[in-house]
């Protein structure tokens, strides 16, 4: 099953039988709205405080997409859940509530494929039956712990991007309807020294560029195999830079062949400035807007490639430099779509 040096070939193509996706009022203002299963009208959820509303979103993605497969929690093997609040505490106290045995997970924005990446693993090993993976992000949450408070008012510079209010969820099954995850490719973690916390997709571009260089490598595909390549989430700046360093090892995509989660959750004006981001961001854009266009057959294949800054608020306090990683997987179109 391994292919090459760091990709895996899934030869029993799990497969992605349901998922769930749920978003914040910002996001329900955005440009996918309609491919979120719930939306919010308030960023508490009726919480008091930011960390435990990212617990709901965590608890209400991964319940609906058991619901919607018809299964009940205690039918799903394993949950792998992963976000940037210290110590994955919304994960861990979702994990409490749903009452599934639990595997936490930390890749920053790039958690969404790193879950998707081992789930499908196990299941093609057969390690499990029915595996819910989440990744989520809260706006407010995440602003208070990596930068200001958003009652603080900062000013943010262009290069800045916006941390989604998101979860999305799937459930990888070891056979069933829906799209499959044919392989997936585990990054390297790479650091060019960059070490401004406002400029996520410069620092996180050359990540990108190296797991996507890998994953065309180790499988000895043509550049062109995919419909679509969707990073997640590199936002303006880095997207640029990546297709750039790509097109400089003859790797050149159009707009329209490699985009971004970030760049698609949001819609023209809204005040994001370089774009989207956060684990639930790549998370929700894909269980959600990118598999309802398979679904719709815009697409046949996919490659999604997750980006995570893997810093902290000590690390960055200490002077570091930002390292950065980026996994990949691909998703083909299955049988009768979910």
């Amino acid at each position: 099953m391994l292919k090459g040096h760091q990709s895996w070939l899934f030869d029993k193509k799990p497969v992605i039988i349901s998922t769930g996706t749920v978003a914040g009022p910002f996001e329900a203002n955005g440009a996918i709205a309609r491919d979120f299963d719930k939306l919010h009208d308030d960023l508490w959820l009726g919480e008091e405080s930011y960390e435990k509303a990212q617990k709901v979103l965590i608890e209400e993605a991964v319940t609906i997409a058991i619901e919607k497969e018809k299964l009940t929690k205690e039918q799903i093997t394993f949950m792998m859940a992963g976000d940037l609040v210290n110590q994955l505490t919304p994960s861990s106290f979702a994990g409490r509530t749903l009452s599934i045995p639990y595997l936490g997970l930390f890749g920053a924005c790039s958690t969404s494929m790193e879950g998707l990446a081992l789930a499908s693993f196990i299941i093609n090993n057969d390690g499990a039956k029915y595996i819910a993976t989440v990744a989520s992000s809260h706006n407010a949450a995440t602003e208070k712990q990596f930068r200001y408070p958003t009652e603080y008012g900062g000013q943010k510079p262009p290069t800045s991007q916006w941390t989604a209010t998101a979860a999305g969820a799937a459930i990888i099954a070891q056979q069933g309807n829906g799209p499959v995850v044919t392989s997936a490719t585990i990054g390297k973690v790479i650091d060019m020294g960059i070490s401004d916390p406002f400029n996520m997709g410069a620092a996180m571009a050359p990540a990108a560029v190296d797991t996507i260089e890998a994953h065309f490598r180790d499988l000895e595909l043509p550049f062109d195999h995919y419909d679509l390549i969707v990073s997640g989430d590199l936002g303006k700046i880095g997207l640029g830079i990546t297709r750039e360093l790509l097109k400089e090892k003859n790797m050149d995509y159009s707009k329209e062949q490699f985009q971004d989660c970030g760049l698609l959750i949001y819609r023209e004006g809204q005040p994001v400035l370089a774009g989207g981001s956060g684990p639930g961001c790549s998370a929700s854009v894909v269980y959600g807007h990118l598999l309802n266009r398979m679904k719709r057959g815009e697409f046949k294949r996919i490659l999604v490639v997750a980006t995570g800054a893997l810093l902290s608020p000590l690390s960055f306090q200490q002077k570091e430099s930002i390292p950065t990683i980026a996994h990949a997987v691909s998703i083909e179109a299955g049988g009768v779509m979910f």
